[in-house]
């Protein structure tokens, strides 16, 4: 994925109301911009680190700007967009770098699943490999050198791993597919010291025969790209 025109930067003053930050300008001017993460952004977002923004040129938006990336103060770069998550993956997908989803024909996108009215990310089929659900959870939080997800209480993540459970014992192939975002992140865990239960489910999950698979994503303010597995551990 690659960003044209390029990100500009600008220096971050606070993020608030979830979905605004405020931002210092190159040339001193203070603005806000939009940001599409709902989560609790922990690590990402901390006063004075470098925004990498997008513009648009939709006359309509209130806010023209968006956060995409964050250059922290030790020198990581972090996809905070998570929007951007599911293209990298369906482009990974696609130029067949997921080495585990090679070959399949068709792919469809937001499919409704399962007994609690969800939407798997992507669908995965062909005539002579098995039906696949893959569902894709951006991870962002660093601590102590460890990936970690969640970084917040996920009720919506726990309720995609009983669909993807549910999908595994029905004979279908279930993969949960963690996309690091960030690039001081090497392995991934789940954050059970944030939420247990997430952590429980992903272990029943995966005893029910759900596959997990993280890959990272290189990073820069022109690019985006999903292009390497990295380790995924329970503990």
């Amino acid at each position: 994925m690659i960003f044209q025109p390029p990100l500009a930067r600008a220096t971050l003053i606070k993020r608030y109301k979830r979905f605004l930050a405020d931002i210092t300008l190159t040339n001193g001017e203070e603005t806000t911009l939009h940001v599409s993460n709902t989560g609790a952004m922990t690590g990402c977002a901390e006063p004075d680190d470098y925004v990498w923004y997008s513009t648009s040129d939709n006359p309509k938006r209130k806010y023209q700007h968006s956060w995409e990336c964050t250059e922290t103060q030790t020198g990581h770069f972090i996809c905070v967009n998570t929007i951007r998550a599911n293209h990298l993956v369906e482009e990974a997908i696609n130029n067949q770098v997921i080495e585990e989803l090679k070959g399949y024909r068709t792919l469809q996108r937001e499919v409704k699943y399962g007994e609690e009215n969800s939407k798997i990310d992507f669908f995965l089929s062909d005539d002579e490999m098995p039906d696949t659900y893959v569902e894709v959870k951006s991870v962002t939080l660093l601590e102590n050198g460890q990936g970690y997800f969640p970084d917040a209480v996920t009720a919506r993540g726990q309720k995609h791993l009983r669909e993807l459970m549910q999908m595994a014992q029905s004979g279908k192939r279930a993969v949960l597919l963690f996309a690091v975002l960030h690039t001081g992140i090497d392995s991934v865990k789940p954050a059970s010291h944030i939420d247990s239960m997430y952590a429980e489910l992903l272990s029943k999950a995966i005893d029910a025969g759900v596959e997990v698979i993280a890959y990272k994503a290189e990073i820069t303010p022109s690019q985006l790209q999903l292009s390497y597995k990295v380790d995924f551990s329970l503990s």
